[in-house]
C-alpha cells in the first residue's frame, strides 16, 4: 500500500467533565441510527479519553492529559460537558483536577489550545447552564460565553487550531443525534463557520423550531389551549411553553426514537438557549401583559400573531374547543406515583 494510499489518521477525542450532571454523557449513551460506537466509526474518530467510558483513571489518565497539554499526544477534538468553576473569587480551587492540585479550568484552557475542534456538550458548557442559575456562588461560566455575555473562559475571540470558534451544542440535556451529526461533519472535513448560528450552536438543528413537528399544532393553529398540566391542548398560551421560539428539531427527530419534551405534556423551557434557566417566572407560566403572551412565535411578525390569533379562536372547531382541556392520553410520572401509593 502506498503513502498516498494508507487511510487517514483516526481524529484523536478527549472528553471532560466539569460542573455538571453527566446528563449530556447519558443522552449520548442513547443515540440511535447511528449508535455512538458507529458514529465514532464513520467519523474515523477514535476515543482518547472519557472520564465515565475509558478504562484508565488516576495516573494514567492524567498521563494523557499531560501529554496533551505538552503537544506530545495530539488531540483532534476537546469536548467539555458541563460549566467552567472559577469559584472561590476567581482562583477556580472549587474545582481541582484530581491528583494535580491544579484548577479544572485550568486544564480546560491548556488543552483547549492544543485542539483542532473545541466543542461544548449542552448548555451548561456553552452558556454556564443551571450550574450558574441563582446566585452562581460557583462563579460557573461557559467556555465562549457566560450567559448571554461573550466572552466565558476562552474569550469571545476565541479561535481553534481549524480556525473555528467553540461549537455550542447546547441543550440540556443534548439529543445525542446533535453531537452525531457534528461528529460526523468534523469527521469529514465539512464543518464550517456558515454552519454555526449566531450563538455558534450547529444549524444541523438549530434551522428548525420545537414548534416544527409538535403533536399539539393543532391545537395551536385554532388557539385551542390547556389550562392546566396534562391537557390535550396547545401549552403555549398558558403553561409556558416556548417550542414557537425554542431553536431545535425535538418534534422532527424524537428522542429515544419515539418522545419529545411535549410529547410526555411537559413544556418546551427552550433549554438550548443561553439563559433558559433563569426566565424570569415560573417554568409552567406563561407571562402575559394585557392578556397577550410575551414571548410570541419567532416566525411570525407580532401583530399577525395577535390578528391570526383572534380570528383563529373564532374559528376553532367544537371538537378542538372540547377536546383541548381534556387529559392528554400520557400519563404523568405523579399520576404513577399517585397510583401505586
Amino acid at each position: 500500500m502506498t503513502a498516498a494510499s494508507e487511510p487517514a489518521r483516526p481524529l484523536r477525542l478527549l472528553w471532560l467533565q466539569s460542573g455538571g450532571c453527566g446528563g449530556c454523557t447519558l443522552s449520548l449513551l442513547g443515540a440511535e441510527k447511528p449508535d455512538l460506537l458507529t458514529a465514532l466509526a464513520a467519523a474515523n474518530v477514535e476515543l482518547l479519553w472519557h472520564p465515565s467510558l475509558s478504562e484508565a483513571t488516576g495516573g494514567e489518565a492524567r498521563a494523557i492529559l499531560e501529554a496533551v497539554a505538552a503537544g506530545e499526544q495530539p488531540v483532534d477534538i476537546l469536548c467539555l460537558e458541563g460549566s467552567v468553576i472559577n469559584g472561590p473569587g476567581g482562583t477556580g480551587r472549587f474545582h481541582l483536577m484530581a491528583g494535580t492540585g491544579k484548577p479544572m479550568r485550568d486544564w480546560i484552557a491548556a488543552l483547549a489550545r492544543r485542539a483542532g475542534y473545541v466543542v461544548a456538550v449542552g448548555s451548561c458548557a456553552a452558556f454556564g447552564g443551571v450550574t450558574a442559575a441563582g446566585g452562581n456562588e460557583v462563579e460557573a461560566c461557559g467556555l465562549a460565553y457566560d450567559g448571554t455575555r461573550a466572552g466565558g473562559l476562552l474569550g469571545a475571540g476565541f479561535r481553534s487550531a481549524k480556525g473555528l470558534p467553540v461549537i455550542n451544542i447546547a441543550g440540556c440535556p443534548i439529543h445525542p443525534g446533535w453531537f452525531t451529526d457534528t461528529l460526523l461533519q468534523i469527521g469529514a472535513g465539512m464543518l464550517t463557520p456558515g454552519d454555526l448560528d449566531e450563538w455558534e450552536r450547529p444549524l444541523a438543528y438549530t434551522a428548525h423550531l420545537v414548534h416544527h413537528g409538535c403533536a399539539r399544532n393543532e391545537f395551536y393553529e385554532f388557539k385551542a389551549s390547556a389550562e392546566q398540566p396534562g391537557d390535550l391542548g396547545c401549552m403555549m398560551e398558558n403553561l409556558g411553553c416556548k417550542g414557537t421560539q425554542a431553536r431545535a428539531d425535538c418534534n422532527i427527530r424524537p428522542w429515544n426514537g419515539g418522545g419529545s419534551c411535549l410529547d410526555g405534556n411537559y413544556a418546551c423551557i427552550n433549554c438550548t438557549a443561553p439563559g433558559f434557566e433563569e426566565p424570569g417566572h415560573a417554568f409552567a407560566v406563561t407571562p402575559k401583559v394585557a392578556g397577550i403572551p410575551i414571548g410570541l412565535p419567532t416566525d411570525m411578525p407580532k401583530a399577525w400573531f395577535v390578528a391570526l390569533a383572534s380570528l383563529s379562536k373564532a374559528a376553532t372547531p367544537k371538537r378542538l374547543r372540547d377536546n383541548a382541556a381534556r387529559p392528554s392520553p400520557v400519563v404523568l410520572p405523579h399520576d404513577k406515583r399517585k397510583d401505586s401509593a
